[in-house]
């Protein structure tokens, strides 16, 4: 989860609104009278010529109705995706590892059989199954086929936001209305009403029309017009086949993944492949592998080699935990997991070592509980010198065991009296050096300017993105922190354009632009000696979301003799280490 580098309310008196620390107005949960009629009678047409019954209660919330009348009447049959498996004895693991393919017409991927082996691709032709053996690399490549007539595909897009966290906090609140929602990755996290529930574009309006009607969330209908497709095609002895999906193995388990014209650039993944259909009209290869050689490609990418032994130890249970934990996370596309740091850094074996390989045996199993409970095992590069709460950065409830923990092996900044919520306070901790964890590593602290055209463009970009009328304005008269947390993070700052003025939230700002490595920053306005705003100067630190364990200062404590239960229960305090058993709830 090393970090390299959202639909909220806006409203145009935001700004002063929360200077005077006013509260915002709860979103309507129904619709009013006349679009509930609009609704249920709409349907009740639609219905009755198919013999469908459509007496519902009147009593019923419109999220309650509309949930019951379409899924039960209209839309039979229909079940909930199984939950990930229960036998955790051999727990295998679906990890995306190449996400979008064909999202480029000349997407390109090499598959290779180790020295010795054979790949063997298994696919249906028509009703049967064919299966090939070839000792030969196989390349995959996408072509667009053209439909014999143009193809409507739309979805209700009910927000957009920069983590999965924030997401699934959405999700959850429209599901507690009555709605069936997915959540989906096309590019940034989204939240859609569920395809095969809102199955048709008057089902899909009629949804539309009655959330304008009765909130003020940023919802759209999302509608692209198709006159061609992506096809994989790939050839071997010579002849050519399209299948949907291929299934790749070996006889030794170990297969080449090159994306890149270049040899050096192959990654070796253990396990089976799958080249699977996805929500958005190309493709994933899927790697499915068991959860302990899954860890034999996360642990070098994540933390390193040379990392000392009681930091290794403590990152191989939390990364095991977290895999654990998020399995739900990419339900929409028939898989569990990404390969980057939307989830865990996994790259296959190239890198595995055997340092990480030890202490990934040496915690076999061990995974990090609160209350019987696999804890959220969120982790970042650094912290910048105090760890986050988990609202500090996203929309949910927060973890009894995340919370603001000076990041240092002595106590010398007291966060209770001096609370970094206070401006003074966090600006004297942002410019103190000496004495963290990661004093010594060169992202603990950072100071970068940026030109004023350079933090339009971005902030214009991100609010596109969103769908947002704000991003409408031409230029940035002023912007202003107005909230942080106890640990510093930035929960509200407030943006005035020409054209309105309106709030990014928490881990909104690292989104909005390109500057801010984490949301642990102040800025200050920069004139250059001119009598106009030049820009702003971004003054802050650490590297990714800080919460939870910082591998930086992991590794420190390691080096003064920490083992990693310490590390653990520093950074997690009150969790215990578990073997993981069917007790163990995931």
């Amino acid at each position: 989860m090393r970090q390299k580098n959202r639909a909220t309310k806006q409203l145009e008196n935001q700004f002063q609104r929360r200077i005077k620390g006013q509260k915002t107005l709860s979103t309507r949960r129904c619709a009013n009278d006349d679009s509930f009629a609009l609704l249920y009678q709409t349907l009740r047409v639609a219905c009755f010529p198919l013999g469908i019954p459509y007496q519902v209660a009147m009593k019923f919330s419109f999220w309650r109705f509309s949930h019951t009348l379409l899924t039960t009447f209209c839309l039979l049959g229909l079940t909930a995706a199984s939950g990930p498996e229960s036998n955790i004895q051999d727990m295998e693991l679906k990890i995306g590892i190449v996400q979008r393919f064909g999202d480029k017409p000349t997407a390109k991927l090499q598959l290779e059989p180790i020295k010795g082996d054979r790949l063997k691709l298994k696919f249906q032709v028509g009703n049967k199954q064919q299966i090939l053996v070839t000792k030969n690399p196989v390349k995959l490549e996408t072509v667009m086929q053209a439909l014999p007539k143009s193809a409507v595909e739309e979805v209700v897009v009910l927000g957009t936001y920069r983590t999965f966290e924030t997401a699934e906090d959405s999700a959850n609140k429209w599901r507690s209305q009555g709605m069936e929602v997915e959540i989906a990755q096309p590019e940034r996290w989204q939240v859609w009403a569920k395809r095969d529930v809102y199955s048709t574009p008057l089902l899909r309006r009629l949804l539309l029309q009655n959330i304008q009607a009765s909130t003020k969330e940023k919802v759209y209908l999302d509608t692209k017009i198709l006159k061609q497709v992506p096809r994989v095609s790939w050839v071997v002895d010579g002849k050519r086949y399209s299948p949907n999906d291929l299934e790749i193995s070996t006889d030794k388990n170990l297969i080449r993944v090159n994306k890149s014209e270049k040899q050096e650039f192959a990654r070796l993944y253990a396990g089976r492949l799958n080249l699977q259909p996805n929500a958005y009209g190309t493709y994933t290869l899927v790697n499915q592998v068991p959860l302990e050689t899954y860890l034999r490609g996360v642990l070098p990418y994540e933390i390193g080699t040379d990392a000392p032994t009681a930091s290794l130890e403590a990152q191989a249970i939390l990364a095991r935990t977290y895999a654990l934990r998020n399995l739900r996370r990419f339900a929409a596309d028939n898989y569990q997991l990404c390969a980057d740091t939307h989830c865990q850094v996994y790259d296959g074996l190239n890198g595995a070592a055997a340092k990480t390989d030890r202490a990934i045996a040496s915690t076999r199993g061990k995974v990090l509980t609160y209350k019987n409970e696999l804890v959220d095992a969120l982790y970042s590069s650094t912290t910048g010198g105090v760890t986050a709460s988990f609202s500090d950065v996203w929309n949910g409830d927060d973890r009894p065991y995340l919370r603001p923990i000076l990041d240092a092996p002595t106590n010398f900044w007291n966060l209770s009296k001096q609370s970094l919520a206070d401006e003074k306070n966090f600006q004297k901790f942002i410019n103190t050096q000496q004495g963290f964890n990661e004093s010594k590593w060169d992202m603990f602290r950072w100071h970068k300017e940026t030109p004023l055209k350079d933090i339009i463009k971005d902030l214009q970009k991100f609010l596109q993105v969103k769908n947002s009328p704000d991003a409408k304005f031409k230029t940035i008269q002023a912007m202003a922190v107005v909230k942080r947390s106890q640990s510093g993070r930035i929960l509200e700052l407030a943006v005035k354009t020409d054209h309105s003025t309106f709030v990014l939230h928490k881990d909104e700002v690292r989104s909005a632009f390109a500057a801010p490595k984490s949301t642990l920053f102040y800025i200050q306005p920069l004139n250059k000696g001119k009598p106009e705003l030049w820009g702003y100067a971004f003054i802050g630190g650490g590297l990714g979301h800080g919460v939870g364990l910082s591998q930086t200062g992991a590794q420190n404590l390691a080096k003064l003799g920490w083992s990693s239960p310490k590390i653990l229960q520093f950074y997690y305090p009150g969790t215990q280490i578990q073997i993981l058993s069917k007790e163990t709830k995931l």
